[in-house]
């Protein structure tokens, strides 16, 4: 029966407008949704696409829609391809099992996972497995996510590691670690691609290890390793055509001043109009991963903009892809440990990784880094401040040295450093 724009419309108002991470029933209704998609047979996917972009759209039918183009990409693919899905878990406890009265944050992600990706992958030619990592969880969540992998309909398709097996060799990616305390989710990363490459996988896709990335998108970001043969892909939230909610806002107004310290020091990157260094969906081929892991520079929260610029040290091909992120904020790294906190860590690592891959960087910003970004109280006393000459800048222009050079930076932050001491003096 052919389906009428008035049928598709309908089942469009019909779908619901929120979509809780923690809530078992809306990743069903989800999939549910987007298998009704796939089957209307006389529906063009310019419609659907049309309809997503209706300012009114209910959020699950624009996240059905994406779901629907990844699922319709992986059925055409027709040569084999394994795929290795990592991620780190520290403080994951929770977010792994299901949620419940004592368990309010339960996401049940690993098995949500293992859905997903049986529901994207079912009847095509790719092939899947998964590496969740424990980063030194003092909380357990290795053995938490093997029980759950035991009992899962798919345990041969999940390999539960632990970062502290991967550290006792004095050679390879992870010599440079002692103990697993020195690692900050790169490490963990790390030794999740080198156990998916030992295994043959074609390519590796980082994630997190809550439900904030649906993986049933997994069509998305292989589209451009299949079809163009590029060997980094990299997840875009800042794509007009991504979709991105976010539960709260994390930042003050200074952080226009740390993006801009960012983006200057980081233009190798930034101005290749890669605007998203820090999304957890990105994929990896096999050949650039070989490339990155011959010598990391960093293991904490900065390791993408090192295997960024590892990529580009050798000449890799890159892509970037819209794509559906939704913040999972109530059990983040980045909320426990404090937004400063991973600021620091990124700036300072993304000057690290720049100096060890020999790129052509603004050295007058990272030296400004290194003698005032040393602490959290350093980004502390400026994230509810802006200089002026920041007010009014545009996020695309954020990083341009004639909009604030690091010698008209370093007197600001000169002059606010003063101010406060004479105010708590």
């Amino acid at each position: 029966m052919r389906i009428h724009k008035e049928d598709l419309e309908q089942i469009c108002r019909a779908a619901s407008n929120q979509f809780d991470l923690t809530e078992s029933s809306h990743q069903i209704s989800l999939l549910e949704l987007a298998d009704s998609l796939l089957d209307l047979k006389y529906t063009s996917p310019a419609q659907l696409v049309a309809l997503a972009q209706k300012e009114d759209c209910p959020l699950a039918f624009k996240l059905a829609v994406k779901l629907v183009q990844s699922r319709k990409y992986l059925r055409q693919i027709n040569t084999p391809i394994s795929i290795g899905i990592v991620f780190a878990m520290w403080g994951e406890h929770h977010r792994l099992l299901e949620k419940s009265a004592t368990n309010i944050n339960g996401e049940n992600s690993l098995l949500t996972k293992v859905t997903q990706l049986m529901w994207a992958c079912k009847g095509t030619k790719v092939d899947w497995h998964l590496y969740p990592v424990d980063d030194g969880c003092p909380h357990g969540s290795f053995d938490i996510a093997n029980r759950i992998a035991n009992r899962s309909t798919q345990p041969e398709k999940i390999s539960v590691l632990n970062l502290k097996d991967g550290i006792s060799n004095n050679h390879g990616p992870l010599a440079t670690l002692n103990d697993v305390d020195d690692s900050r989710k790169g490490g963990a990363i790390i030794y999740g691609c080198m156990q998916a490459l030992s295994d043959g996988v074609d390519a590796v896709i980082y994630t997190d290890a809550d439900n904030s990335v649906h993986m049933g998108q997994l069509g998305l970001i292989l589209a451009p390793f299949v079809a163009n043969n590029s060997q980094v892909v990299l997840g875009n939230r800042k794509d007009p055509r991504s979709i991105v909610v976010k539960q709260e806002q994390r930042w003050g107004i200074g952080i226009k001043t740390l993006r801009h310290m960012q983006r200057m020091v980081g233009s190798p990157i930034f101005s290749k109009g890669i605007h998203d260094t820090q999304a957890a969906y990105k994929l990896f081929s096999r050949e650039a991963l070989q490339h990155i892991l011959m010598k990391p520079s960093v293991f904490d929260f900065s390791f993408d903009t090192d295997w960024i610029l590892a990529a580009m040290q050798h000449q890799q091909s890159i892509a970037t892809v819209p794509f559906v992120s939704i913040d999972s904020a109530a059990e983040s790294a980045s909320i426990i440990q404090g937004p400063m906190s991973t600021w620091l860590i990124l700036l300072k690592g993304l000057v690290k990784a720049l100096r060890a891959r020999g790129a052509d960087y603004n050295k007058e910003m990272a030296q400004l880094i290194d003698n005032e970004v040393q602490t959290t109280e350093d980004l502390e006393r400026i994230i509810d401040l802006l200089p002026d000459e920041l007010v009014n800048a545009k996020d695309d222009e954020l990083g341009d040295v004639q909009l604030m050079s690091p010698k008209a930076l370093a007197s600001w932050l000169a002059k606010v450093k003063a101010k406060q001491l004479i105010t708590t003096a």
